[in-house]
């Protein structure tokens, strides 16, 4: 039992015919208690976790090709293979698999699946059928071969037995002779025998089939049969296309030969592939999965290969930026790279890490700064598919390289900057190549990947370089077709006469502002500054204006984004340029016609109404409710009405309430007033020798009636106290509001001119009028207190009660 780990990749095939990448590891053969059986197992080499556990079943078909290559399908819907690194290490495997099975290690196949009814079948059949007996070949035959190997395809275990007898003796080499005789003898009916053999066997789904048939002695016979199906007239000429058409062109020699048969091969499979073989049906579609296998593993190993040659690379960069290459070298160098970069998509994630990583080393960024600005269309487009594949592959490998860019060059060579011109230089009528770099910009600053945990400060940068150095070249095309004309006597603003008519003007400038819609909603801060600055919302809302529905739309969504930030800068901004005006012009102008650009605009304001935005209700209600209250096919508008009294009201409510509070405090002010006097009062009656705090003199009785005359002090100053209450409550004027009279002595109970701190005594605040439920007296006369003294002398004095 071997346990020898080797390094390998483990692939899948997805619901799309398509390999997925699960990972590099080790693989070993061992016996796992769990499965009960010799197991092929694989270890992840990052971290250990285990990719792969798949019991070496009795029954299941094994498949080894290319040498490094082992394939096979645990379930019907589950194929898997393991791409090896060495070819010793498939060898060894491929030995264990076989050993489990009892089968020979020189196959290149173990067996396929066998259902009941095909064992069954396979039970009924004498011994000495195992292999499938082939006619002589001979022209003779042909028509007897083809029949063989159209009625095979249903079975299983018949493929399998005619594949293995194909591949004996060079059959399949003495079949595409016969090809050559019966196109000397321009045997037609030979031929069209030979297409359904050849198709056929390409259906039989063979790898080791596929290494005969695509090998540099064969290949171009494989398709000189394939020319002549019996459904056409006349024969198509692939051959001629392969050899005179289809050029191979070597932008640097390629001294591996290897290398050379590999790419050559891949090329013609992939047209075989694409162009020959009619679309398979829905039976027929996994005929060809091994096909697609194969050309998917030479894309690997060819671009394995190339990565590999240093030199190669370093000179195909040299000769890219170098200003003495002539432009149709340059142009093919740019378009090697962009199909050397598309087969690179075949590479497991790892590699395909290490692959871009290598461009960048070299060099491409700078190369593609240089080639994007060139004048030849072809150039140009190829260009931006190489940068389509780098932004994908890593947007913060491209934003490092050009925060980097402003220390070295002027702005106007910047790589963004760059890309921003061939934006809007984009001569297609439809603006395909516009487009695409739109979305390769948007990728590039949004914030959602630029969380990279390597870099914190990456968004923050990026963004503040992008706005400063790029944001005006963006905005440029949009701010010099808004130009306001300067106001007509009457008044109104016209639109500029060179606003976007052209429709090509339009499309660009509606992609300028689908960009900048997106900034708005994730770039907070430097796109809110950018827009007051530039005063943008007022520019782009002369769009409304546009004979281009779309870009009218543009422009509103633009707003719209704006207010549905509910940002109260943001609604200053509007309200002070008052903003509305264009939006509400265009509704009107639109008139009874239901459409999207109708429905838009409603639906603005329905926002606007709902997220009861209150700033702006009042706005649009004081300044454009006349023009609106006339549209009633929505309740929008009555609805922004009805918000704005209830506002009115709530703020009546709260001014009454605030008023309220305010005669309460002051009314607290005055009884924590009295409250203290109080006090001085009671502890004036307890010192007797004490003068009276208003400075009066009063007159001493005699002493031995010295509790009598205590109590009369105390009575005296009791009725001063009184009287200085009725000064300090609030008079009623004759208008209905209350007037305050602060008096801090007798004095000025009895009407003194001037307050205790100099100020004038009828200097008093007014308040609003309140409902009076009960009547006070408000006026106190001096004399009451003479008649008060008069009838004290006169009535005996008496004791106090001590309960009193």
């Amino acid at each position: 039992m071997s346990d020898t780990r080797r390094r390998v990749k483990v692939y899948t095939l997805n619901e799309d015919r398509q390999w997925d990448d699960r990972g590099t590891g080790h693989v070993s053969s061992t016996f796992v208690e769990r499965l009960k059986g010799i197991s092929l197992l694989v270890r992840a080499e990052s971290d250990g976790s285990l990719l792969l556990e798949s019991k070496i079943s009795p029954n299941t078909a094994y498949q080894k090709q290319q040498d490094t290559l082992i394939v096979w399908s645990e379930a019907e819907n589950y194929d898997l293979a393991l791409s090896f690194q060495e070819k010793a290490g498939c060898d060894e495997i491929w030995e264990k698999i076989c050993q489990v099975q009892g089968k020979d290690p020189a196959l290149e196949i173990t067996q396929d699946p066998i259902d009941e009814s095909e064992e069954e079948r396979f039970e009924e059949m004498p011994e000495t059928s195992h292999l499938v007996e082939l006619p002589p070949c001979e022209l003779a035959r042909l028509e007897e071969i083809a029949d063989l190997v159209t009625s095979v395809l249903s079975s299983p275990i018949r493929r399998e037995k005619l594949a293995l007898a194909l591949m004996s003796e060079g059959y399949m080499k003495k079949l595409l002779q016969l090809f050559q005789v019966c196109e000397d003898l321009d045997n037609r009916e030979g031929l069209h025998h030979l297409y359904e053999i050849v198709r056929g066997v390409l259906f039989l789904n063979k790898a080791a089939l596929f290494e005969v048939m695509f090998s540099d002695d064969c290949i171009m016979d494989v398709v000189g049969c394939l020319e002549y199906d019996p459904a056409l007239v006349q024969p198509k000429r692939h051959r001629e296309f392969l050899t005179k058409t289809a050029k191979f062109k070597e932008v640097i020699p390629i001294t591996d030969s290897e290398l050379r048969q590999k790419i050559h091969q891949t090329y013609r499979v992939q047209y075989i592939q694409d162009i020959i073989l009619p679309t398979p049906s829905v039976f027929e579609e996994n005929f060809l999965s091994t096909l697609t296998s194969f050309i998917f593993f030479n894309k690997v190993e060819i671009v394995s290969m190339l990565q590999e040659d240093e030199k190669f690379l370093t000179e195909v960069f040299a000769q890219l930026t170098d200003e003495a290459t002539e432009d149709g070298k340059r142009r093919e160098l740019v378009n090697f790279f962009k199909e050397f970069c598309a087969f690179s998509q075949t590479l497991q994630p790892q590699n395909r890490d290490a692959f871009f990583k290598t461009l960048a080393n070299l060099g491409i960024l700078p190369a593609l700064e240089i080639v994007m600005g060139m004048d030849d269309l072809q150039v140009r487009a190829a260009a931006t598919d190489i940068f389509s594949y780098l932004v994908e592959f890593s947007p913060s490998m491209v934003r490092e390289f050009v925060m980097q860019e402003p220390q070295q060059t002027d702005d106007d060579v910047l790589l963004i900057n760059v890309v921003i011109k061939q934006m809007i230089c984009d001569s297609d009528p439809e603006l395909g190549g516009a487009v695409q770099l739109m979305g390769l910009l948007r990728t590039l600053i949004d914030p959602e990947n630029m969380l990279t945990p390597t870099n914190k400060t990456e968004k923050t940068e990026f963004l503040s370089f992008f706005y400063k150095y790029c944001m005006q070249v963006l905005t440029a095309p949009l701010l010099a077709n808004t130009v306001d004309e300067k106001k007509s006597k009457e008044g109104s603003t016209k639109i500029n006469p060179v606003c976007p008519d052209n429709f090509q003007t339009a499309q660009l400038l509606a992609l300028i502002l689908e960009l900048l819609t997106f900034c708005v909603e994730h770039h907070t801060y430097h796109i809110k500054t950018y827009i007051m600055n530039k005063d943008l919302l007022r520019r782009i809302l002369v769009l409304m204006n546009s004979k281009h529905t779309f870009l009218a739309l543009c422009a509103l969504r633009f707003m719209r984004r704006i207010i549905g930030q509910k940002d109260e800068y943001y609604n200053r901004y509007i309200i002070k340029g008052n903003l509305f005006e264009p939006v509400i012009n265009t509704l009107l102008d639109n008139g009874t016609r239901y459409n999207l650009l109708n429905s838009a605009i409603i639906e603005l304001f329905e926002f606007i109404k709902v997220e009861d935005v209150k700033s702006l209700i009042a706005h649009i209600i004081d300044n454009y409710y006349k023009a609106l209250e006339s549209i009633e096919y929505v309740q929008t508008f009555k609805g922004l009405k009805g918000r704005y009294e209830q506002e009115k009201d709530r703020q009546t409510l709260r001014l009454n309430r605030s008023q309220s509070n305010l005669r309460s405090v002051l009314n607290a002010i005055r009884y924590r007033r009295d409250a203290r006097t109080l006090d001085e009062d009671e502890e004036m009656w307890f010192h007797e020798d004490e003068d009276d705090d208003e400075g009066e003199a009063v007159e001493k009785s005699r002493p031995e009636e010295e509790f009598p005359e205590s109590y009369g002090k105390y009575m005296e100053a009791k009725k001063v106290k009184e009287s200085d209450d009725k000064e300090n409550f609030p008079k009623q004027t004759p208008t209905g509001s209350f007037k305050f009279t602060f008096s801090h002595s007798a004095g000025a109970a009895n009407g003194a001119n001037a307050s205790p701190n100099g100020s004038p005594a009828n200097k008093k605040p007014h308040l609003p009028a309140t409902p009076v439920t009960a009547m006070v007296g408000l006026v106190d006369y001096p004399d009451d207190e003479d008649e008060e003294e008069e009838d004290e002398e006169q009535s005996p004095r008496k004791r106090p009660r001590l309960g009193s």
